[in-house]
């Protein structure tokens, strides 16, 4: 696993997603509960960008047609998306958000 620094922890609001680049990869990074939990920024129905959706608990939802996933495992929740989003592994180290794309 390789790990990269990919926001501050203070970079990420409870509640909200903040998109990031980590490596070649846009990456939603999802506050849910103070837990952070980081997804690619795409939607799997139409490449729409889930990080400019919003958190609803632990689903994101995409801004165009409202597919809804799981932030946690990437797991469709909701319709018309039926394939799964990637999920990345993610470290906090004091205030610095760690992603693995690999």
């Amino acid at each position: 696993m390789a790990f990269v620094k990919a926001a501050k922890l203070s970079d990420v609001p409870l509640g909200r997603v903040v998109v990031v680049e980590v490596g070649d990869e846009d990456v939603a990074l999802c506050n849910v509960g103070g837990h952070i939990y980081a997804v690619a920024d795409v939607c799997t129905h139409d490449g729409g960008p889930l990080g400019e959706g919003y958190l609803f608990g632990e689903e994101i939802e995409c801004p165009r047609h409202g597919a809804r996933f799981d932030v946690r495992d990437g797991s469709v929740t909701s319709l018309p998306a039926v394939v799964p989003i990637p999920t990345y592994d993610v470290r906090v180290d004091g205030d610095d958000v760690l992603v693995d794309v690999d």
